[in-house]
This record gives structure tokens, sequence and C-alpha cells, in this order.
């Protein structure tokens, strides 16, 4: 008897698809590493968010936008060095994420502007929020909300998800 448990739970976890490791979300050919975003101070109404995503499919994808629970719009900013002086610009038309690469969402670059925040974001808050790509539609995600000064992801205690 005590086999052939083993052996039905076995061939069950066989058959159950494997989930990515430390905080992803997996949608399709897309892989979302830890998305993260940084607590604010009492009446702060911008946040930045931050991830990687890789897509390993043969076509280009595009983020377009997304959500932030708690947050009245969610704009994507490119942060580039022009003639010695840091600028910010609107990522109009999304971004893209080539065939076979990644993107990176960081403190400092390319990074989520989260606008018109209607709350305060506090250490190991987890917050839920959504992607909203071009060909993979609308993917939820949780931000995991890490001190004010982090400048990279911090693993968590989150859970993996898969869409």
């Amino acid at each position: 008897m005590r086999f052939s448990l083993l052996a039905g739970a076995l061939a069950l976890a066989l058959l159950v698809p494997s989930v990515a490791s430390a905080h992803e979300v997996k949608a399709g050919a897309l892989v979302i590493h830890h998305p993260w975003t940084r607590a604010t101070p009492k009446g702060a109404t911008v946040a930045g968010g931050y991830t990687i995503i890789e897509n390993t499919g043969d076509s280009p994808e595009r983020l377009l936008g997304g959500s932030f629970e708690g947050a009245s719009a969610v704009e994507l900013h490119i942060m580039e060095m022009k003639d010695g002086v840091m600028t910010m610009r609107p990522a109009l038309g999304g971004i893209e994420i080539p065939a076979h690469g990644k993107i990176e969402f960081r403190p400092g670059g390319l990074h989520m502007m989260f606008t018109g925040l209607k709350v305060q974001l506090k250490v190991d808050d987890e917050v839920s929020g959504t992607l909203v790509f071009e060909k993979a539609g609308t993917v939820a995600v949780d931000f995991e909300v890490q001190g004010m000064a982090s400048q990279t992801p911090v693993e968590g205690h989150h859970h993996d998800k898969t869409n």
C-alpha cells in the first residue's frame, strides 16, 4: 500500500507543470522575475516598479502598461544619461522584449512609475498588480515591497504563479 501511494504521488508530481523558482510568474513564453517596489514615505504619491522580463519565445513581445493596487496609473519610463544629465521620459508605445531576450527594470534605468498612490508602501507588504502585454495579454503579478534604499531584488516569501 505504501509503495502505491508513493508511486501515485510521484506520478502526480510528474504531471504537474514545473513551477518557476523564487517569485517568478510564467505566462506563455514570458518569465517575469521577482517584481518589486520600494517602501514609500508617508504622503508619497509615486513609486517605482522593477523586475526582469524574459522572453523565451521565437517572436518579440511588447509590454504596454499595467496596473498597481492603490495607484491611479502605471507608466513605463526610460532613464538615460544625456550630455552628463540624467533624463527621464515616458516609453510611448511600450517596451519591446526581444525574442530569446530580456529587459531589466531597475532603479536609475528603465522602470515602471506607479502614480497617484493612495496608500503608503511598507516593507514586506505584497501589492497586487498586472502587466499588460501586446500578445500575452494581462498577467497578474505581486510586487514585493522592499526597503527604501534597495537597489536589487531581495528574495522574500512569495509563491510562484503560472498564468
